[in-house]
């Protein structure tokens, strides 16, 4: 239930008022009111138009006045009446200039007069509560606010749309059948009497599973591309890291010298390949020295690749074979995590061995991904991107367009998977009716606080109050 995030100074029948574009000047400002006086208060101070008697869903131009009928500016109101409107209240938005001056006074001129400042999330919230989101829909807003690639784009869509919600409710439905059937039998336990189908049940069970093991496996490439795909470009000294960083961004990013040992701290910048944000860092030289700056570098560096998804270990070409295998053997590379080995340099070397090095590597440090590239010449570097969107892309499952991306998400699911894994042993061994129920309360719950049909205040404000305010 939803009680503490309502209290003091947020009472949900208040009309609240925030700028819903950016701070900062620009061309334009919107400026949206919600609540149950929106229209009315707005209708007080806009000249051109009577809009408590306008119809919904228009867009109305006017003079905004403040209360000493001074003109604030000339501007358009849309007006948005319940429940045909984002909250399902009586919405306001006024485009104004997007002076900060403006949008100051009208803000202060509405606080004046009754309405209250919103808090972060709170429009969202509103529309959640009144029903016209789920909690991870609303959720999805704000991953769709912040997306900056196609694929993040691709996911929030999908998510606002209900791709994960549908899925869970289908599922928690067919299993709420089969709890009120246990539940009754446990009513009358005393009549041994059997109303659900056990072979049915576990049927049902297995499905979610092997549903949510899906949905799971699909967290590793959702998550990958909602927060960017970190990577890590390492190797020695003097390599060609900071000149490869420069050819897959294409503009001079890091400094590049001759000289070792130049590169110190770590060096982030990020780009698209076909709609995926990848986040690459250039990392200090990895080898032994006894600069205390230099030796900080290198820390970081370890730091970075324990972070990344992928890798990027750079040798030169020249490098004899055992040396660029004993070195990559070195990398502390964590579970799941996917490299790429890059002979460097082949622009000073023969071009036709090229081939013969790239497999020879590859074979011997068990078919790693292996390309010869030349950074400085820009040689292969696509080559590069289309191994990076591949690698990506592997992570995908076969679940279908619905890709688990929210990490609250996937601890639910995880506690889901645990409840209903006891449901399957308890069937399995003959466990009394009434635990098994428990169980499968248990997973209920667990499934329903993704949607929000199960939601507590703490779960709701660490949600909300991460969302900016006017949204």
């Amino acid at each position: 239930m939803f009680f503490k995030f309502v209290a003091v100074g947020n009472n949900l029948t208040d009309t609240i008022v925030a700028l819903s574009t950016p701070q900062g000047e620009g061309a334009i400002g919107v400026i949206r009111l919600s609540g149950p006086k929106a229209i009315q208060l707005v209708d007080t101070y806009f000249y051109g138009a009577k809009l408590e008697q306008a119809d919904a869903n228009t867009v109305h131009y006017g003079k905004l006045k403040d209360q000493d009928g001074n003109i604030l500016d000339e501007c358009l109101a849309t007006i948005f009446k319940a429940p045909r409107s984002y909250t399902k209240e009586d919405v306001v938005e006024i485009s104004c200039h997007g002076s900060q001056y403006i949008i100051q006074k009208i803000i202060e001129l509405f606080l004046s007069v009754g309405a209250r400042a919103a808090n972060p999330g709170e429009f969202t919230l509103r529309a959640f509560l009144n029903g016209q989101l789920d909690l991870s829909q609303a959720e999805a807003v704000a991953d769709l606010i912040a997306s900056k690639s196609e694929s993040q784009h691709k996911i929030a869509m999908d998510q606002m749309r209900g791709g994960v919600s549908v899925m869970i409710k289908g599922l928690r439905s067919q299993l709420i059948e089969f709890a009120s059937l246990i539940e009754l039998e446990n009513d009358f336990g005393e009549e041994d009497v059997e109303f659900a189908d056990r072979q049915g049940l576990k049927d049902l069970v297995q499905k979610i599973l092997t549903v949510i093991i899906e949905l799971q496996n699909s967290f590793k490439y959702g998550n990958a591309v909602k927060e960017g795909v970190p990577v890590a470009i390492i190797g020695a000294p003097n390599v060609g890291k900071s000149t490869l960083l420069n050819a897959l961004l294409n503009e001079d990013r890091a400094i590049v010298s001759d000289i070792a040992g130049t590169t110190r701290d770590v060096i982030e910048d990020s780009m698209q390949i076909d709609g995926i944000l990848f986040r690459f860092v250039d990392t200090a030289g990895l080898r032994e020295t006894t600069d205390q700056i230099e030796s900080i570098g290198i820390e970081k560096t370890k730091e970075q690749t324990a972070k990344a998804k992928i890798v990027l270990f750079v040798v030169e070409i020249e490098e004899d074979h055992e040396n660029i295998i004993e070195a990559y053997k070195k990398i502390p590379l964590q579970p799941g995590q996917q490299s790429i080995i890059l002979l460097n340099k082949s622009d000073s070397f023969h071009t036709c061995h090229s081939y013969d090095v790239e497999e020879a590597v590859s074979t011997l440090t068990g078919r790693t991904p292996t390309l010869a590239i030349s950074a400085k010449e820009k040689t292969n570097v696509e080559k590069i991107k289309k191994q990076l969107v591949k690698m990506v892309h592997s992570g995908k499952t076969n679940s279908g367009s619905t890709i688990l991306s929210n990490t609250r998400h996937y601890a639910a699911l995880e506690q889901t998977k645990t409840s209903l894994e006891q449901v399957m042993t308890g069937l399995d061994g003959g466990t009394p009716s009434d635990l098994i129920a428990m169980d499968i309360r248990h997973a209920l719950h667990y499934l329903g606080e993704i949607s929000g049909e199960i939601s507590t205040d703490d779960l709701l404000e660490s949600i909300f109050s991460n969302f900016c305010i006017g949204k």
